[in-house]
């Protein structure tokens, strides 16, 4: 019904105009959305991750098993399962039917970033801190590493001519960032040396190689379709690239030519970007800046510059658009908040019912013969009896028009005040009474206490040192 509302014109624009909305649960470092676009996952400096619904702006789950701050997100095709890499050197399958741990894999290293296979949940690529990348296969409790190559696959020719110093120095490179492809039979690797590595999956070889800057490859994101590709790079330089279809029979690697499509950059101020991302239909770009509060967006087709996005008075990190709607998410590096850009949509009231007209100024109503008739109070009660009577459903979430029926995973609602957004700052402490949450609480398995029982130990050691000195006060006093 809501839909109705909207100007159909409006529905038309393919980016966001305003600031719209915040959420916040903590402080979150990173962002990603699921497939569907109907939940959002923050990943928090404390290592909780937290999962927001679109619709409400509630928190939906939070799950809890990272110690230290989580890098990256990444979510399953049917968006059950989330993959969380923290620098704690842990990466964690959750499963969200009931938001238990499948899976958890330690690494020898802090990870950059892990990415799941978009067909198999149980296979994901990590990129690790001054590390070889891992293949990691998580089908069975013991998990199978796989490690990765950065060493580039140079052509004939300039394998001939490689000397032993640029042989040593190729041998130096890791790899900073990895992401499969749509069919999930590549994975697409960038260097700290600006080097482009495609890796056959089946493999586990690099098949072609290509140089993309002189920097180091920060970030890569592919369209839904799989078939463009965004670098993000440390010589402040954000490139588009077309890519072909890898897994096409009888390709020739060789023959096969990545060339940047646009370079985006600020030439006057000469600005850093933080992180970048496609639009929907991948047909605009935007990025976050350093030490800036705005977001650029390009347009693709003319490599042009067609809206920044006002923010807030703080610098954004990671940025994520919505899969399927003008919505574009970022969090603030300093507060930890994710702020949401939209289209203000004025409402059509006047598709709510067909005789519904709107009016520029009041006019007189005329009211019909029986609109305001009294009714005897035994039918009135009669009717609201009957209303009582009929069960509603709060919980069943109605497929929505255009998905896929296939394959569909509905995450269950969770009523517990646990998972509410007021957890951190407000406790319930009895029947109808709140207080502010202190700092530390919640957290004394951080300070030594092994278990339940030695807790206990303390608080009651607390009480007798407590009742000792009041004692001794009280004496004093008589005195």
């Amino acid at each position: 019904m809501n839909l109705s509302l909207i100007d159909p014109f409006i529905l038309a624009q393919d980016y966001p105009d305003a600031l719209t909305g915040k959420v916040r649960s903590g402080h979150a470092a990173c962002i990603r959305f699921n497939r569907k676009g109907d939940f959002l996952a923050t990943g928090r400096v404390d290592g909780t991750v937290v999962i927001f619904d679109i619709e409400t702006n509630g928190v939906a789950r939070k799950l809890r098993g990272h110690t230290r701050q989580i890098q990256a997100l990444s979510w399953s095709g049917d968006g059950r399962y989330l993959l969380s890499s923290s620098q704690d050197w842990k990466c964690i399958l959750w499963d969200l039917q009931d938001g238990t741990k499948l899976r958890t894999v330690r690494f020898e290293a802090p990870v950059y970033i892990a990415e799941l296979h978009p067909l198999n949940p149980f296979l994901f690529v990590a990129s690790l801190f001054e590390d070889q990348p891992l293949l990691v296969d998580i089908s069975s409790c013991i998990p199978l590493k796989h490690q990765l190559s950065s060493v580039p696959k140079r052509p004939k020719l300039d394998r001939q001519d490689l000397n032993e110093k640029q042989a040593l120095q190729d041998a130096k490179q890791s790899t900073c960032v990895t992401v499969f492809t749509t069919q999930g039979d590549h994975i697409i690797a960038g260097t700290n040396k600006g080097w482009l590595n495609i890796i056959e999956v089946r493999s586990r070889e690099i098949i072609h190689s290509t140089r993309l800057c002189n920097g180091i490859i920060i970030l890569l994101r592919l369209t839904a379709s799989g078939r463009d590709m965004v670098s993000n790079a440390s010589d402040r330089v954000i490139r588009t690239i077309p890519i072909p279809n890898l897994s096409q029979d009888g390709l020739d690697m060789d023959t096969v030519k990545i060339e940047v499509e646009h370079k985006f950059q600020d030439v006057v101020n000469r600005l850093s970007w933080n992180h970048v991302a496609f639009s929907s239909t991948g047909d605009y770009v935007a990025a976050s800046t350093f030490m800036n509060h705005d977001i650029y967006v390009w347009e693709r087709g003319h490599g042009s510059l067609v809206k920044i996005l006002e923010g807030p008075k703080e610098e954004l990190g990671v940025i994520e658009w919505h899969p399927h709607r003008p919505f574009v998410a970022a969090c603030g590096i300093e507060t930890g908040r994710v702020y949401l850009w939209s289209i203000i949509t004025p409402q059509r009231w006047s598709a709510l019912a067909p005789d519904f007209a709107e009016v520029e100024e009041n006019v007189e109503y005329v009211e019909r013969e029986d609109e305001f008739d009294i009714h005897p109070i035994e039918e009135i009660h009669k009717r609201r009896l009957d209303l009582e009577d009929e069960a509603l459903d709060v919980l069943t979430v109605d497929p929505v028009k255009g998905d896929p029926v296939h394959d569909v995973f509905s995450m269950p609602v969770l009523l517990d005040i646990v998972d509410s957004e007021s957890e951190e700052e407000i406790v319930a402490v009895g029947p109808g009474t709140m207080r502010r949450k202190s700092p530390g609480e919640g957290r004394e398995w951080m300070n030594g206490a092994e278990n339940a029982n030695d807790l206990e130990e303390q608080g009651s050691f607390k009480k007798v040192v407590t009742t000792a000195a009041e004692k001794t006060q009280s004496r004093t006093r008589k005195r």
